[in-house]
């Protein structure tokens, strides 16, 4: 007989509850394609009981009269506990969305970082003390907690994505309700158990799965919700910042992207060619910031085509747990499906590939997980279908250009603004072009750096608001103005007021 697989509950008010319908979602592993747990399949009456929790934690003295410099040392003691169990989060995600296990590794090392960044928040929201026209009047601000934020995360870093939401959230004194993808939510449930442990009271963290329009729906609905944190895909992002708008709820969205990696003809090429392929192949190409379209210099060109084919070529596809691993598979198998569509239509526009275009054979021994070789394009147009539309998959466009200005408008030519990556030895070119490029970071001679002290975010339909940073407090704090009449003498003409 087949053991039973594991199954995952919602976790509300510091209790793990099961769904209301009783109901349940497979969770597949990419590498291998078979289930591996069930988690709670919610619903309507779920995120109503995770908003409950999360607003009555709001109102209870256990945490909205907690001295601010306390709420900064939960943060760190989550810090320290995410730190114990770096190995096992880091194994449970790679498990969980195909991410290679030293990549997780990495990651989970640097995830403390983000607590201990907002940590050192907590207590610094400070206001401010504003001139008065008249002496008797003082007028100063003060920031306040907004109440309760639901955040939504995606499937390809679960952890990273969430820490980025939750951590200046809690600082600034919210409540949390975490929707995490239906394909990836182990890890998270996994994280979240950490925060009952570090000593916050029941109701300030909460964790509810299941489908978007199921769950997901109904929390960013709730007239309790004061604001809903997004990373995902455009469409789904504009849906939510509609709905909110009509409530005049406060968004934060960090949405798709089809970066431009810029290789000038004065660039080390070797190093370029390689921030290229770490650009767009790592992670198996499934992160938003993505460099998937390539603009080198006609000058370079064949050179970079040449380089980054080459390195593509010999990328080690493979178990994720392997540490030989460089690639591993996609993480959903509708996502692989989407990838190979899209290199369909890619050939039909035109365009030529020069590696990939195909899935591991039957005897690689990988056939049965969601793998995908790594594919170069060449002969391409900026305006095909293939260079405007995210693919989130390891698929690249080698596109060549001949001038600065050129390069700025293709570049610059899409719906999308979230990042862009510039190769030149020339630094008054590197700060012209950083300077004309829409991107809400722009990357110089390296790729996909990031810092919990830096802020991100994206422009035109890549998004709204800000992530990382001391500017993410703002995000999840609302400024009131306070003015008070010092003045104990009797009223002047009640039809002029004192200012």
């Amino acid at each position: 007989m087949t053991a039973p697989l594991p199954r995952h509950d919602h976790y509300i008010a510091g209790s793990w509850v099961p769904p209301a319908a009783g109901t349940y979602l497979p969770s597949v592993n990419p590498a291998t394609g078979a289930v591996w747990y069930e988690t709670a399949r919610g619903d309507a009456e779920d995120a109503r009981r995770a908003v409950e929790a999360a607003a009555a934690a709001f109102s209870d003295p256990a945490w909205r009269d907690l001295p601010q410099p306390r709420r900064g040392a939960l943060l760190r003691r989550v810090a320290e506990l995410i730190g114990e169990h770096a190995e096992e989060l880091a194994r449970t995600e790679t498990l969980d969305n195909g991410k290679l296990l030293t990549e997780m590794r990495a990651q989970l090392a640097s995830l403390p970082e983000y607590f201990h960044f907002y940590a050192g928040l907590a207590d610094k929201p400070h206001g401010q003390t504003v001139p008065a026209a008249r002496r008797e009047i003082l007028n100063y601000t003060v920031r306040e907690p907004l109440g309760v934020v639901v955040a939504i995360t995606p499937w390809n870093s679960p952890l990273l994505l969430t820490a980025t939401k939750i951590a200046p959230a809690l600082a600034a004194g919210n409540t949390v309700v975490v929707k995490p993808s239906e394909h990836t939510s182990a890890s998270l449930l996994g994280l979240v158990p950490l925060f009952e442990k570090a000593g916050f009271p029941p109701g300030v963290v909460n964790v509810v799965t299941g489908y978007g329009d199921e769950i997901g729906g109904p929390l960013t609905e709730d007239p309790r919700v004061a604001k809903v944190s997004f990373t995902g895909s455009t469409a789904t992002g504009s849906r939510i910042a509609a709905s909110c708008a009509s409530r005049f709820v406060r968004t934060t969205l960090e949405l798709g992207g089809k970066s431009p990696n810029i290789v000038f003809d004065d660039a080390n090429v070797a190093d370029a060619a390689t921030g290229v392929v770490a650009g767009v192949f790592a992670a198996a190409g499934q992160t938003c910031v993505a460099g998937s379209r390539v603009f080198a210099h006609r000058a370079v060109y064949d050179e970079v085509v040449e380089r980054v084919a080459d390195k593509a070529r010999s990328l080690r596809l493979g178990d994720p747990l392997d540490p030989g691993t460089q690639l591993g598979p996609l993480a959903i198998e509708s996502q692989r499906d989407r990838v190979e569509e899209y290199v369909r239509l890619g050939r039909s526009e035109g365009a030529r590939i020069v590696t990939g275009e195909q899935r591991p054979d039957a005897g690689s021994g990988l056939a049965d997980g969601f793998y995908y070789r790594p594919t170069v394009f060449v002969d391409a147009a900026n305006t095909m279908r293939l260079c405007q539309e995210e693919i989130f998959g390891p698929v690249v466009a080698v596109m060549p250009f001949d001038t600065e200005d050129e390069l700025v408008a293709l570049a610059n030519g899409t719906e999308y603004g979230l990042a862009a990556g510039v190769w030149t030895r020339d630094l008054a070119r590197a700060h012209r072009v950083s300077a004309r490029l829409d991107a809400g970071t722009v990357w110089v001679n390296t790729y996909r750096s990031m810092s919990p002290m830096s802020p991100r975010s994206g422009f035109k339909s890549s998004g709204m608001g800000i992530e990382h940073g001391t500017e993410a407090m703002d995000e999840y704090t609302r400024l009131k103005s306070v003015w008070i009449n010092t003045d104990e003498g009797p009223a002047d003409d009640p039809f002029v007021l004192r200012s």
